[in-house]
This record gives C-alpha cells, sequence and structure tokens, in this order.
C-alpha cells in the first residue's frame, strides 16, 4: 500500500478550546469548503474581545505549515538565523546603529549571549524565540528566573500551547497571571512580572498577535496539497510516455500478458513505449507525455511561492535563489529585507527585555557590521566623495555624512577645488590659518586699507614682505624705502636687531616731506636711468649698503627660532583628514571591484549563467588586481603634496624671517615636502599590500564573494586608525623640519641648530642622546652609524624616524 499521508493543512487555523461555547461563530472565506481561516470561538473574554488566539493549533502548525512546506520553512529560517547569530547590546544615546555608551557587564548580556539556561545556548534561545515569535498567534512567553538577591540567572522558552493567559476580573490589570501547564500535567501559576509576553501585536485584540501564515494559510494549504496530490498521483501512475496500438489478432496470451505487464504502477515505468490491441487491421499512437494538469500544478506552485514568501517579507533572493537578478538588484532586495523585515522582528524582540532596565538603558541587537544595511549610506558616501573631489562640500561636511566626528580644522573647513586642490576658507581666522590673509585675531589690515591709515605692526604669521606691500600701498609717494621693496622681492629693511620690517618701513614713512620725493628717492631714480651705461649714484651705493647689513645681521645667542607643537598638530590634522577621506574611498572602489564581473571572470567566484559557460573555473581571484597598490600610491601622493607643500612654504618663511629678517623659500623647502607625500604613498602600498594577503587567505574558507567583502571591511575597521595617525605624524614632522632646515641653511653659514625632543616616555635612547646636541647648519646627525639631516628624516632608516617627534631649535652666532 502507498504511504497515507496527513491530511493536508486544511482547517490549519480552526481554533481549539477547553470549553464548548453556547454558540460559535464563523467566518468562511470559501463557501462550501472546509478551511475557515478566519473561525475563531465564540469565548470572550472580561474586555468582551473575542478569544481568537484560544483555539491555536500550535502543534498542527508546526507538522503541517512548518515542517511540510519548504517556503515557510525557508521564510522563517532565514528571519531566525540572523537573530541568533547577532549579538545583544546594552546602551543608551547614539543613533539607530551604535550606543554612545555600553554596558559590558549585566545578566542579560550573559544569558543572550552565552547561556540561557542549562539545556541552551544563547544563540539556541534566541532562534526558537524568533521562530515561535513567526508562528504562534499567542506570542512568545519567556520565564524569568532571579536569585534570592533578585539578579537574573535563568530564561526559559514555555511552550505556547501550554500557557493560558488569565486576564484580570477587576480591569485593574490586563493579566492577573498565567497558568503553565508542565509535561508532568501539573499546572503552576506565574506572576506577571516572572513573564515576558512577547507577540507581534493585533489591531483589536490585546490578548492576541498576529501571524504571517494567517494571511498565508491559503498559500501553505494549496502549496501542500499540490506536492500532495502530485506524489499521489505519481505513486499510482501507470501511464507511459506513449501507446502503440497494434493488431493483436493471432498474438499467443502470453505474449500478450507480457505486454500488459508493462503497464504496472510506479513511477519507474513513467516515460516507456507500450503495446496494446486495436484490433484486425488497426495501428494508433497517443502521446501522453505532456497534461494540462502539469502545467497547471507549476503555476500553482509558483503562485503559492511567490504568496507565501510575501507574507513573511523574504525576497527569493535571500532563501538561495539570485537567478535572473544583478548585482544592484540583490543588493536593494537584501536591504529591502534587513530594513523592512528583519530590523522590525529584531527590535520587536530587544523591547521585551527593556523592562528589566532603567528607562535610559535599552536592549538592541548589534547590526553594526551588517553590509546589507551598508547599501543606503555606501551610496551616500559615494556621492559625497564626488561631491568632495568636486570641490563642492568640505572634509568635516563628508565625514558628517559618513557618520565620522568633524575634525573642525582650517584644513578641514575649507572647500579644496580641484584638480589643483587649492583651498577656499571658511572664514577669515582659516585663510590665515591656510597661509592665504592675514590674522584677524593678530590685527593683520584686509588687502584694500584706505590711504593714509596707520600701518599694522608685524606679527608672528606676516612676513616681511606682506609688511613691505601694505606700507607701499599705504604711503603717499615713492620713498628710497619703496624702490628698495620693489627691486628686491626677498629682503626687507631692518632698523636694528630688535626691530621689525614694519617698523623700519614706517620709520621710512616719517622722514617723507610733504614736498614730494626727496633727494635718495631721485638718486635712485638717476641710478636706475642709468643703468648698465654708468656708475651707480649715492643712492645705489647707500642701497647696496643697506643690503649687505640685512644680509648679514646677527641674531643674539639666545634668540632664534624653534617650531612648536601647534606646528605639528595642524598639519597632522589636516593630512588625517585628507587620508580618511582617501581611504573611505579606497575602500569603497575596493569593494566595488570585488563585485565587478571583469575582476570574476574566470575564477570561482563567477556564477555561470548556464552548463557550459568557460568562465567559471576552480581559480582564485588575483587580489593584486583588486587593491592596485600602485595607483592609490600616486593618488596618495597627489593629494598630500599640495597640503604638505602650503604647510612647507610657511614654515620656511617663519623661519628666514626669524633668522635673517627676510621671507625667502628655497627650493629645498618645497622638495622636502615632495619627499614626505612619496613617503605616505609608500606607506599606503604597504597598507594595501598586507590588504592583498588579507584577501589571499580569506579565499581559502570564502564561499562567496560576500565573505571576501566582510574581510576587507574588517581589515579597514582594525587597521585604518592606526595607519592614519602613522602617516599624519610622519609627514608632519618630516615635512615641518625639513622645511625649517632648508631655510635655516639658506640663511647662510652663521646659522647653528640644537636637537630638542618631547621629554617624555616616548622618546628613543638614540633621540635621548641627542637633547641638546648644537651642530653648524648642513651638519647631520650622526645616531647609531647613521645620519640625519633633521628629525624625521624620510631618507634616514625607519627605526630611527617612525613615531618621531622631535625638532630643531635654530639660531645665529654672532659675528667676530
Amino acid at each position: 500500500m502507498p504511504r497515507q499521508f496527513l491530511p493536508a493543512l486544511r482547517g490549519l487555523l480552526v481554533p481549539r478550546t477547553a470549553v464548548t461555547p453556547p454558540a460559535t461563530e464563523t467566518k468562511d472565506l470559501l463557501a462550501g469548503n472546509s478551511y475557515v481561516s478566519m473561525t475563531y470561538a465564540g469565548v470572550t473574554n472580561v474586555w468582551g474581545t473575542p478569544g481568537r488566539a484560544d483555539g491555536w493549533d500550535m502543534e498542527r502548525v508546526v507538522i503541517e505549515g512548518y515542517e511540510r512546506s519548504i517556503w515557510t520553512f525557508k521564510s522563517i529560517e532565514a528571519i531566525s538565523k540572523h537573530a541568533s547569530t547577532l549579538p545583544i547590546q546594552i546602551g543608551r544615546g547614539g543613533d539607530e546603529r551604535r550606543f554612545a555608551e555600553t554596558l559590558d557587564e549585566h545578566p542579560l548580556l550573559k544569558l543572550l549571549n552565552h547561556k540561557a539556561n542549562p539545556l541552551e545556548t544563547g544563540d539556541v534561545f534566541k532562534k526558537r524565540l524568533s521562530a515561535q515569535l513567526l508562528l504562534s498567534k499567542k506570542g512568545v512567553f519567556i520565564e524569568k528566573t532571579k536569585s534570592r538577591g533578585g539578579t537574573l540567572v535563568r530564561l526559559d522558552l514555555l511552550p505556547p500551547d501550554r500557557v493560558q493567559i488569565i486576564p484580570d476580573d477587576r480591569n485593574a490589570e490586563y493579566v492577573k497571571h498565567f497558568e503553565v501547564t508542565t509535561y508532568g500535567g501539573q499546572v503552576r501559576e506565574l506572576d506577571p512580572e516572572r513573564v515576558i509576553w512577547l507577540r507581534d501585536p493585533h489591531p483589536t485584540d490585546p490578548f492576541c498577535g498576529v501571524t504571517p501564515l494567517e494571511a498565508a494559510g491559503l498559500s501553505v494549504d494549496l502549496d501542500v496539497k499540490a506536492r500532495t496530490y502530485n506524489i499521489s498521483f505519481i505513486d499510482r501512475d501507470a501511464r507511459p510516455g506513449g501507446i502503440i496500438g497494434i493488431d493483436l489478432e493471432g498474438v499467443d496470451a502470453r505474449e500478450v500478458e507480457r505486454i500488459q505487464k508493462r503497464l504496472a504502477p510506479g513511477a519507474h515505468n513513467a516515460g516507456e513505449l507500450a503495446l496494446v490491441g486495436t484490433g484486425p487491421g488497426g495501428m494508433t499512437y497517443v502521446d501522453t507525455s505532456a497534461r494540462p494538469r502539469e502545467m497547471a500544478y507549476e503555476t500553482l506552485s509558483s503562485t503559492s511561492k511567490g504568496e507565501i514568501l510575501a507574507a513573511f517579507g523574504v525576497p527569493e533572493s535571500i532563501i538561495g535563489n539570485a537567478s535572473e537578478r544583478t548585482y544592484a538588484n540583490a543588493d536593494r532586495e537584501e536591504w529591502t529585507f534587513w530594513d523592512h523585515t528583519e530590523l522590525p522582528h529584531l527590535n520587536l524582540i530587544a523591547s521585551g527585555f527593556d523592562s528589566d532596565l532603567s528607562d535610559e538603558w535599552k536592549v538592541r541587537y548589534d547590526t553594526s557590521r551588517v553590509q546589507a544595511l551598508e547599501f543606503p549610506r555606501r551610496q551616500a558616501r559615494e556621492e559625497a566623495r564626488k561631491e568632495f573631489e568636486a570641490g563642492l562640500i568640505t572634509i568635516d561636511e563628508y565625514r558628517e555624512i559618513a557618520g565620522r566626528a568633524a575634525f573642525g580644522v582650517p584644513q578641514s573647513r575649507a572647500l579644496w577645488i580641484s584638480p589643483q586642490k587649492a583651498p577656499v576658507p571658511a572664514n577669515p581666522h582659516d585663510a590665515a590659518a591656510l597661509g592665504l590673509g592675514p590674522d584677524p585675531a593678530a590685527g593683520g589690515a584686509p588687502d584694500a586699507a584706505p590711504t593714509g591709515a596707520p600701518l599694522p605692526e608685524g606679527t608672528a604669521t606676516e612676513t616681511a614682505a606682506a609688511d613691505v606691500a601694505a606700507a607701499r600701498a599705504l604711503g603717499p609717494g615713492p620713498s628710497a624705502a619703496a624702490d628698495v621693496a620693489r627691486g628686491q622681492d626677498t629682503f626687507a629693511l631692518s632698523a636694528g636687531p630688535t626691530e621689525t620690517a614694519a617698523d623700519a618701513v614706517a620709520a621710512a614713512r616719517d622722514s617723507i616731506t610733504s614736498t614730494g620725493p626727496g633727494a635718495a628717492a631721485a638718486d635712485v631714480a638717476r641710478a636706475r636711468d642709468t643703468q648698465g651705461t654708468g656708475l651707480p649714484g649715492a643712492a645705489a651705493e647707500d642701497v647696496a649698503a643697506a643690503r649687505d647689513r640685512i644680509e648679514t645681521k646677527a641674531l643674539p645667542q639666545d634668540d632664534g627660532y624653534e617650531v612648536t607643537d601647534d606646528d605639528f598638530d595642524a598639519l597632522s590634522m589636516a593630512v588625517a583628514a585628507a587620508i580618511t577621506a582617501l581611504l573611505a574611498r579606497q575602500e569603497g572602489v575596493i569593494l566595488a571591484r570585488l563585485r565587478a564581473p571583469k575582476i570574476r571572470k574566470y575564477t570561482r567566484y563567477w556564477e555561470p549563467e548556464n552548463d557550459n559557460d568557460v568562465r567559471h573555473v576552480d581559480a582564485d581571484l588575483d587580489q593584486d588586481r583588486v587593491v592596485s597598490a600602485v595607483r592609490w600610491a600616486e593618488e596618495t601622493s597627489q593629494t598630500l603634496a599640495p597640503i604638505l607643500q602650503q604647510a612647507a612654504v610657511a614654515t620656511a618663511r617663519k623661519v628666514g624671517h626669524a633668522l635673517t629678517g627676510t621671507d625667502a623659500v628655497p627650493p629645498a623647502a618645497a622638495g622636502a615636502a615632495i619627499v614626505t607625500a612619496a613617503y605616505a604613498g609608500e606607506a599606503i602600498t604597504g597598507f594595501l599590500a598586507e590588504l592583498a594577503e588579507v584577501l589571499r587567505a580569506a579565499q581559502h574558507d570564502a564561499e562567496d564573494v560576500t565573505d571576501l567583502e566582510g574581510a576587507v571591511t574588517r581589515f579597514y575597521m582594525s587597521a585604518e586608525p592606526a595607519l592614519i595617525a602613522r602617516v599624519a605624524e610622519a609627514c608632519a614632522v618630516a615635512t615641518i623640519n625639513g622645511a625649517a632646515d632648508a631655510a635655516a641653511e639658506n640663511a647662510g653659514p652663521d646659522v647653528v641648530r640644537t636637537w630638542v625632543t618631547r621629554g617624555d616616555t616616548r622618546v628613543r635612547p638614540a633621540h635621548k642622546a641627542l637633547h641638546g646636541k648644537t651642530l653648524p647648519v648642513g651638519t647631520p646627525y650622526t645616531v647609531d652609524g647613521a645620519s640625519l639631516r633633521y628629525p624625521g628624516d624620510p631618507f634616514a632608516p625607519i627605526a630611527l624616524t617612525i613615531n618621531c617627534r622631535c625638532r630643531l631649535h635654530y639660531a645665529t652666532v654672532p659675528e667676530e
């Protein structure tokens, strides 16, 4: 006898009551059919609402709706497996993805993430909890066990069909208590404080929940019946693939019997050709290989599957079938599943445990590493990166879109216009910090000051050339000082060792008479007119003598110049901001390459379009091609070079002004910035080489490209902060010290420099030995047999420069 199947999902939702009501109200979806998915018992509770969940037969739901329907099973598995693997967090503040503050020690964390009870781990408990919530119309009942001290020590899931909700007959509370029938037949009463009752709320009945199986009941019923019908038909089917009718007159009876045996029932005989008799002289052929019944089953099965998956909110690609979908569509379906199905389900579960916490603390599943939820944010970051590269938004604005804290420094607030990456300051203070304008806090005058306005005093952030230019713009007429300033771009007058160029120009203006240019100016004009045809005039000799005094001027022994921590920190933050934006774009490009068909072609990650697709072979991805270290090294150097050059020029001007009173910038100062930018590119090359090794190792266990994407994301999260800090600090120290040393060497042979350390525990012993050592400019320091031109010298061994924060103090020795 063929196997007898259980009844199909007929009456799946028919309630079961312990007490026969006097009258039963039914609402049939199909007239004359026994399927009554909206039938409920006429029992009412104290609130006058029908007990819709009282007759929900949980055992039949599991057997006939969950265990026998593949699409119901896969839908519940897809939803509950995420609920089981994601860790639980307790925190407060922050946004929807991350808490601002989290608890590391709490009894709930131990129970939900490690061991819920002696029988179940936290993952098993969370998976069963999620599945019951999807299957049970009553909801989920969790018994809490506390120690004598009131500490939560155990969580147990109670069988929903063995729990009875007893409403409060005094109307003070909804639930008076819960009655639980144990497996031994005993009835226990549980106070509401000991039970967590979770359910997807019913719109009208507070004692009832809803489940997707209600909406999908007809589809589940049809799917199971159709499969059962086809299995039974195949077991009893004797139909061959075709029949040939011939004249059997004169054929032996034993031969006829042998032919009839060919029609024995069973699936193993389906599709064969059979012979039957048709009478004298007759011959026919009947094709039985295709009937409308098979086509009707195929349509019915496909329709039922779509309706069941829609009821649970699970796209087909989530349960393993992503055919006929592009990568973009598959990504969109996965994000839709998480955003519209999984997250509300997880939040509903997590909210049930909030009662054991104070109001400001909340329980939440940690979804910060779910790649599907990054889909809209990844698109927003890609658009923001393009806007940043086009000079439309600042680094701080990009970081805000990316969900990261803004730097809040002038370099990150400015717009960097492509392709030259020239900054556009946000305000006058930022313009001064970027070297594009005077410092308003120091009394700097605007460019278009009115004629006759008093000349501002020189400041540390302004150069002698700026003072002379401002004096020339404000003066009522030409003077010898103005002529000298126009003739020499890199020198300014100085009245003495302690005076500034602004003082010298102011003194020159005081000597101007109201009658017009003085005799010195006339002499200079005559000397200019006779240049090349005669000897210089008296005024020219005076100018030459003044110039000689400027070039040989020496500062006192205790004066000089030394860069500050602010110089290092400002440049370090600017470099960190640029590197952060670069790495964010780099990560996005690498992830996009992993998904690109061109990269996956002829590897085991290619999805074949048919059985003859030769592009699917057992080979790994070319991780070096995915990473493309050479391209990113060049882009890093090009990105950092303008930032470092501006800092180098500003530093060189400060050093030159302090040592000689000039603002000349030697080419070697800019060269230090270019070399440092190249060093940063090499650091990025090493970083990407490590990433390539990570991808190479990940491919041994990776099942698909998603695993490789996760490896890339984890690598950036762990290695990116250390790389940014190291490159930013190294670039700042090497650029500032290199530019200062180049300017000091350009000042003349009378300059000496003294090695200065930070004086803390981070200083390496080799540099501690150099502290206070003074050498003439241009003479390198010798450490362990190696030469260092200055702290952070990129040409020195990396063991002597990595994490170096030392500086040099520059001074001029008195003339003998």
